[in-house]
């Protein structure tokens, strides 16, 4: 009998991908230096069980078409807005996330970026490295302490609520806007849900832990962000689509904020330009769970996903 064919567009731990093979599956990967394209996908995938995919990865109508052989679209991340889920449910595929594994990872780079946007951290590098350090003044780059700020964290799901327990270690006040309430959230950090206007109004420091859909989509528009305080930061390791960027960028230009921390974007991969010029932001290429330990405990998640569903079983972790 022939082994179950599993297509991976991208290389992935090595942790996930010798598990399959134990289990007998063949492994075909894509090693392209770019994204694959989806020609090549659908070339590649169509003979296989199983699809391996990253948040990158358009799995749209056409090439759920191609998969007449797959039983299972694993997407290598907590998010799945990649995929038309529904149209996957129809032809009865099951598809997989990865979420829980990457929550302490994404919970440490967004603080990483709510102390370096509050100190300023990357215009320190930047004058260093470029030998304008003239000596300590009592003016140079004042920033801002952590101690009694207001946190307004949008999405108190599992990263939010990781989040809060940091914050409120520096010594942070928690206030929150979610779908429902987070009742350990209020009880270990002492948060306290209010609407999302409030939040925008009251927060020194907002950050974003909502995923993408048609709720969530511009949910912070122009008219959210005109609320916020002339001296509050913004940060975003959510997704891109959720804030009006554009005014964003419009807010910063003209230090009608002080500062904002993006690890995802609107465009993703392409980032506006105009971002980039900003001395207030600091920008980072999507690596909320760049750890070893999320990215090898992501690999684990979606071969044992792989391995239930080809196997006749449940999938663990399953989206549709």
């Amino acid at each position: 009998m022939d082994k179950k064919k599993i297509f991976i567009t991208s290389q992935i731990p090595e942790v996930g991908i010798n598990l399959m093979i134990k289990k007998g599956f063949q492994i075909d990967i894509f090693k392209g230096k770019n994204q694959i394209k989806s020609d090549e996908l659908i070339k590649r995938a169509k003979d296989s069980s199983a699809l391996i995919t990253l948040l990158s990865d358009i799995v749209d109508k056409e090439i759920i078409d191609h998969l007449s052989k797959t039983k299972i679209i694993a997407n290598y991340a907590a998010g799945f807005n990649n995929i038309d889920i529904e149209y996957a449910r129809q032809k009865g595929i099951i598809v997989t996330n990865t979420p829980d594994v990457l929550t302490e990872s994404t919970a440490d780079l967004t603080l990483a970026l709510i102390l370096a946007c509050s100190r300023r951290i990357y215009e320190g590098i930047e004058l260093v490295k470029k030998r304008k350090f003239k000596g300590w003044a009592p003016k140079l780059l004042l920033g801002k302490e952590l101690n009694n700020k207001t946190v307004g964290i949008i999405g108190m799901g599992r990263i939010g609520y990781a989040v809060a327990k940091r914050v409120r270690a520096f010594g942070c006040n928690i206030i929150y806007f979610s779908n429902n309430r987070n009742l350990v959230a209020e009880k270990a950090a002492d948060a306290k849900k209010v609407s999302l206007s409030e939040l925008m109004k009251r927060s020194d420091i907002i950050s974003i832990h909502v995923p993408l859909n048609d709720k969530t989509k511009n949910l912070i528009n122009k008219e959210k962000l005109e609320l916020m305080k002339k001296d509050a930061i913004i940060i975003n390791t959510a997704r891109g689509e959720v804030i009006d960027e554009k005014y964003l960028i419009d807010m910063l230009k003209n230090k009608r904020i002080f500062s904002a921390g993006f690890d995802v974007y609107q465009n993703e991969p392409q980032i506006n330009p105009e971002l980039l010029k900003l001395e207030n932001v600091i920008a980072l290429p999507h690596i909320g769970s760049a750890t070893f330990e999320a990215r090898n405990k992501m690999s684990e998640l979606v071969a044992k996903n792989v391995i239930a569903v080809l196997s006749g079983k449940r999938p663990i972790t399953p989206v549709n």
